[in-house]
């Protein structure tokens, strides 16, 4: 069985799904393969934090209907999901910054703990939701520094407030599966994906967007640590593979569960080493390590990816230089003042080896 291509992804057409956080980062990039497919989708999200934002300059929000909350807002998220009566739900709202969540921790507790027990007792509510997918993080994981990958079994114990936070959400995913939907026809998985890159990302303190900057205003790149190593990714590999789940535990509940989705290990490099690439795909550009007395954060990080291999024959399609070419060629379409929406489409078309892939 081979991952995710243009015929399942003919799974969703005319699927009604709803997707919280679908105006960030990856949630656009989720929105915009699912219009591509044929899709309903209802977004629920607070507006775009950050400006500008590849939601808005690629005109994601197009053809869907969105939803502006907070995941916190129990009421309201339970009204949009019970009005809208969708098939999947895809949970990826969040607060997502290391830093930030040791300057804002009740927030980020708040928002990823307590807004991932808002969308499952929404889900328990509704019951029209058939499969689930809820996004947390390769830093779930108690990170001893070890030189191989995490496997899904491993402790959990997220070192600083935002992975410590997505630790939590794992724990309530699972007392809400045994508590509620053990004998309900639902299947619910959670992923935990690896550093995520591509086209579009201008969040803060975060090494491509910041490389991204640099490259827009002339400047040389910082990095705060080029040792660290981090098992970096395409966007569009987490995003198909969260699809490629959904639509395969649909009418499979023994298939949902814990998977991590990360690179091949080849794949886990240093920062430094990341902005190299990207510095030689974008050309004209250099970096300097500044050293930074910044809070915790983990040296060294990895995934084992076996069990979404041997379940789902799944396998990465493109390597960190084809991940970093596509982030550059994203920029550049960007700085260049073309069509980025289009940019968008060939490179899902291209990530999925068609290109005749029809917009529905």
């Amino acid at each position: 069985m081979e991952i995710m291509g243009v015929a399942e992804l003919d799974f969703y057409k005319n699927k009604k799904i709803f997707i919280t956080g679908h105006n960030g980062f990856k949630g656009s990039w989720m929105c915009k393969v699912l219009k591509m497919v044929g899709a309903k989708v209802m977004g629920y999200s607070l507006e775009p934090l950050n400006k500008p934002n590849i939601y808005e300059i690629a005109d994601i929000g197009e053809g869907i209907k969105s939803i502006t909350g907070d995941i916190r807002d129990f009421t309201k998220l339970k009204e949009a999901m019970l009005d809208f009566r969708p098939e999947i739900v895809i949970h990826m709202s969040a607060q997502p910054i290391v830093r930030i969540s040791y300057e804002e921790p009740l927030y980020t507790y708040e928002t990823n703990v307590i807004g991932t027990a808002n969308v499952l007792e929404s889900i328990r509510l509704c019951d029209s939701v058939k499969s689930v997918i809820i996004v947390t993080t390769d830093k779930v994981y108690k990170n001893n520094e070890w030189l191989w990958g995490y496997r899904e079994t491993d402790e959990l114990n997220g070192y600083d407030p935002y992975s410590n936070s997505k630790s939590c959400a794992e724990l309530v995913t699972n007392s809400y599966i045994n508590s509620f939907f053990k004998n309900r026809d639902i299947a619910i998985s959670t992923v935990r994906a690896g550093n995520v890159i591509g086209g579009g990302d201008f969040a803060k303190d975060r090494i491509i967007p910041d490389c991204i900057k640099a490259a827009i205003n002339g400047e040389k790149i910082i990095i705060r640590n080029p040792y660290s190593i981090r098992p970096y990714q395409h966007v569009l590999e987490s995003i198909i593979a969260y699809l490629m789940i959904a639509a395969r535990q649909y009418d499979n509940k023994m298939l949902a569960g814990v998977y991590n989705v990360g690179p091949n290990e080849n794949d886990c490099i240093e920062t430094g080493r990341l902005v190299t690439i990207f510095c030689e795909k974008f050309g004209n550009l250099s970096w300097e390590s500044t050293y930074n007395d910044g809070p915790h954060e983990a040296g060294f990080l990895k995934l084992d990816c076996s069990r979404l291999k041997y379940t789902f024959g799944w396998s990465p399609r493109w390597n960190v230089e084809m991940a970093v070419e596509k982030v550059v060629e994203w920029t550049k379409c960007y700085i260049d003042g073309k069509n980025v929406n289009k940019c968008m489409e060939e490179q899902i078309k291209k990530y999925l080896g068609n290109g005749n892939i029809e917009n529905n």
